[in-house]
């Protein structure tokens, strides 16, 4: 993929007569801004809608994150977005990727193309007011939070770590104000802490309003809860359903009469996760605890300082568990022995919790290693002790 400056100069030069109004002036002009994999369900309905022989816009242009280095190779590759558009056929020389969305550069090559609407879904950059003053018809992202509810870069992972029990996604005005926009449209929907499923189901979501996520691992473990990666992907889809059919309002204009402002008075933050925050704290409740493994699932995971402690000669030895899959225990009578003794159970680690709660682990990673479900790790430890730090 071509590097941000060489790409804005070849479109400069020979992408404007491509896609200039004289080619095109009885479609709208709509650019995509997006990078992560969530983001592709957005451009691909926008591709097929684009595609129909009535459709009155056309996709201009693509705004993502520059190519990084990603997976264990560290190969430097296009963002998904980007490589999505690019199996689809998308001309790379109308593919943009500013490290800022303010470079002069780009600014100059993108008012070139006269945009006259941008949509963004988790694009990842903070857009300027010399950015949001090009598009004639605005901006409009797809926010998978009930705004004015969880503003910010972590809306999904912050509403599960909350324990909330409705969320939803919400296509709203871009302004300078961080997520602060006219709210266009929304939709519902409700989280179950106890939602499971089976990871042999065929299905990957069964809705009535509620998400079934499917994971497929290399062993099998009859139920999981919901986790933040899996509710994304879902409010992502659903918040390109809702893009496509609101789009005919967006683009004939009568969407911004119908937008709704925000209530300020019940805006919340969602900031951004840090690496700093994935260790759990035993002396929080369990329900705190399985809240945050769901939320932090993905990146940047949650982990647990363990003692492994030999009964030969009682020597103990720390070890960094990456805690997986949890769920909060209902059975207060198999807490036997010393309060920060962790014990086996029914195929699950039990760890003692603050208020005389307890956690169930269900799936644990040690590092360099492979996931694996408890059972296997309690059998890998041969007759050593865990005590939780």
């Amino acid at each position: 993929m071509l590097s941000s400056s060489v790409m804005l100069r070849r479109f400069y030069c020979l992408g404007t007569a491509a896609s200039s109004p004289a080619t095109s002036s009885h479609k709208k002009r709509l650019v995509y801004l997006g990078s992560p994999q969530v983001s592709a369900s957005g451009l691909d309905a926008l591709f097929t809608a684009s595609s129909a022989p009535d459709s009155s816009f056309e996709i201009t242009a693509i705004v993502t994150q520059p190519p990084s280095a990603r997976d264990r190779g560290r190969k430097v590759m296009p963002s998904p977005v980007a490589q999505h558009a690019l199996d689809r056929g998308f001309p790379s020389d109308l593919i943009f990727t500013p490290i800022k969305a303010g470079e002069e550069s780009f600014l100059s090559s993108f008012k070139a193309l006269e945009p006259e609407l941008c949509i963004t879904a988790a694009y990842g950059n903070i857009l300027p007011t010399k950015f949001l003053n090009i598009p004639s018809m605005g901006t409009v992202n797809v926010h998978p939070s009930l705004l004015p509810l969880y503003r910010g870069a972590a809306p999904v992972q912050r509403a599960l770590q909350d324990g909330v029990r409705e969320t939803g996604v919400s296509l709203a005005y871009t302004v300078r104000q961080l997520d602060a926009g006219p709210v266009i449209a929304f939709e519902k929907m409700e989280i179950d802490d106890k939602i499971k499923v089976c990871r042999a189901c065929p299905l990957k979501y069964l809705t009535k309003r509620t998400v079934y996520p499917f994971n497929l691992l290399s062993y099998k473990l009859s139920e999981i809860f919901l986790q933040a990666p899996e509710l994304l992907e879902f409010l992502f889809s659903q918040g390109s359903k809702l893009l496509i059919s609101e789009l005919p309002s967006i683009l004939d204009g009568s969407a911004k009469t119908k937008a709704t402002p925000q209530d300020e008075s019940k805006a919340t933050l969602a900031p951004k996760i840090t690496q700093e925050e994935s260790y759990l704290s035993f002396d929080q409740k369990a329900t705190v605890l399985h809240n945050k493994v769901r939320a932090f699932s993905g990146w940047p995971g949650t982990r647990a300082k363990v003692l492994v402690i030999d009964p030969k000669n009682d020597k103990p030895n720390t070890i960094d568990l990456k805690i997986i899959t949890t769920r909060v225990h209902d059975n207060n009578e198999i807490r036997n022995g010393e309060k920060d003794d962790i014990i086996f159970v029914k195929g699950s680690l039990i760890f003692p919790c603050g208020d005389g709660t307890a956690l169930e682990v269900l799936e644990v990673q040690l590092p360099g290693k492979k996931v694996v479900n408890a059972a296997a790790f309690w059998n890998g430890l041969r007759g050593q002790k865990l005590k939780k730090l």
